[in-house]
């Protein structure tokens, strides 16, 4: 924000504020002011684009700086009066900020405001915090002029600005509805509504206040992004895609809009639209970890695998910190899938770019994945390495307790089979897949007494329809026997 009007305007600044201020009139006692209170695919799910505070452009628009700047001139109407003194005291206060002398005039300020000045030294200090970035100190001042005159709209309208900008949105929605109530609703007052409603989730209300703010405002880029993200809040998925498609046309360059509408797309269930979104922000150097795993779950949903690693991959090396437990699970889907070339490329990976700084339950992870790879190629002594060292790091681990009873019972070792499933099976999580694997074994064997009552429990702690059937089975080849 500049900190003062050109030089060639500054006399103009002058006289327009000790005019519009009421400073060149008669003037009333303080006194006198009235005072007041103040799974088997992975599931999409679109998440919206969202800008911070901070990254409003509005903030920079030469068009909002003057009108920030013009804040400094009084609407008679409905501001605080101030005495003679006072006045004398503004005209220098005013004259030094027209010539930039910022820190002179917020001294001035500072010894001449109290409990019993007039409104206009508070709001007119905290002006000159606010435009030198103490934003604290500015709100603390604006508050004080609102507390001594409560209908004081440009002061209510500057600290909504200073509670946007801190974040402090709930604080934000009571300032910004005052100026409203107090007759002030431009555009700026009613995007920055609606952008603290879509803070604090009330998207309904958001896309008032910004339909609002662009029938005062086309121009401003803020308030129409501000509206797609308040359709798309509300699952308007169609009409936010529609919004950021206008957006697009003004703006190509802007990967926000290019996200959100991607993100819609998905919500449209239109994945491969989605894809191509991603596919141009990454064409535009823009791209993210999140935006590139979010392409690598649409290519597996869509069956593109080797599309679906180069995307994982290079989601990888933009977050080498990140966690990889988005790109796990999507390798374990890999695996049920049957792409075993891609799942070994992709395992490979992880171990490069994570290596040494995988938790333990990560580890563990990549290590199943290791052992399904080896089951799936038929390399039984690799399998059983692996899931040997998985159960060394958890001896708790169910799933690979029976899968190691599964190895055993291939290689002919029922009793050794047996003894993980009873591991496996003295775990809550795992005791019915322990307990119905034990029976298939003993099934497998010819000893059905033995088996139906392993079969039965498993039924109790976790009915499925096809062991069901398979216990039915076993029940008439026993009787029959």
């Amino acid at each position: 924000m500049t900190t003062a009007t050109t030089r060639t305007g500054r006399a103009l600044f002058l006289t327009a504020c000790l005019a519009a201020s009421g400073l060149a009139s008669t003037t009333a006692h303080a006194a006198e002011q009235p005072t007041g209170p103040a799974a088997g695919a992975l599931p999409l799910q679109p998440a919206a684009a969202e800008l911070s505070a901070a990254e409003l452009e509005l903030w920079n628009d030469p068009a909002f700086q003057r009108r920030f700047v013009e804040s400094y001139v009084a609407e008679t109407e409905i501001e605080p009066r101030v005495t003679r003194k006072e006045r004398e005291h503004m005209e220098e206060v005013l004259e030094l900020i027209s010539s930039d002398e910022m820190d002179e005039a917020r001294e001035l300020l500072e010894d001449e405001r109290d409990d019993a000045s007039s409104a206009v030294l508070d709001f007119t200090l905290a002006n000159i915090h606010f435009q030198q970035e103490r934003l604290d100190q500015a709100a603390a001042a604006y508050a004080v002029a609102v507390e001594k005159y409560p209908r004081f709209r440009r002061a209510w309208r500057n600290l909504g600005l200073i509670q946007v900008r801190e974040g402090d949105f709930e604080a934000a929605l009571d300032s910004l509805t005052r100026v409203i109530e107090l007759g002030g609703g431009d555009a700026v007052t009613y995007g920055l509504l609606g952008f603290a409603y879509t803070h604090v989730e009330q998207y309904l209300s958001a896309e008032s206040a910004y339909r609002m703010a662009l029938l005062l405002d086309r121009e401003t880029r803020d308030w129409k992004m501000g509206l797609a993200q308040a359709l798309f809040k509300q699952e308007r998925f169609a009409d936010a895609a529609a919004l950021c498609g206008q957006l697009i046309s003004e703006d190509p360059d802007r990967t926000e809009i290019w996200l959100l509408q991607a993100n819609a797309f998905i919500g449209l269930g239109q994945p491969l639209r989605a894809a191509e979104n991603y596919e141009l922000v990454e064409s535009l150097g823009a791209s993210t970890a999140d935006s590139l795993n979010m392409l690598g779950d649409i290519y597996i949903n869509q069956e593109l695998y080797d599309l679906a690693v180069s995307s994982y991959v290079r989601a990888m090396e933009k977050a080498p910190d990140g966690s990889p437990a988005r790109i796990l699970r999507a390798a374990r889907v890999l695996t049920y899938s049957g792409a075993l070339d891609q799942t070994r490329e992709l395992v490979e990976n992880i171990e490069r770019n994570y290596g040494a700084g995988l938790d333990a339950e990560d580890r563990k992870a990549l290590l199943k994945l290791r052992a399904r790879i080896a089951v799936a190629e038929g390399a039984g002594d690799e399998e059983a390495r692996v899931l040997e060292e998985i159960v060394e790091l958890d001896p708790l681990d169910g799933e690979a307790l029976i899968l190691l009873g599964q190895h055993s019972a291939r290689g002919g070792d029922a009793e050794r089979a047996i003894f993980y499933y009873e591991r496996a099976a003295s775990l809550e999580a795992f005791e019915a897949d322990a307990k119905v694997r034990h029976g298939q074994l003993l099934v497998g064997q010819g000893k059905y007494d033995q088996a139906l009552p392993l079969l039965r429990r498993a039924q109790m702690i976790e009915p499925r329809d096809n062991i069901q059937e398979y216990l039915e089975q076993v029940e008439r080849v026993a009787q029959n026997r």
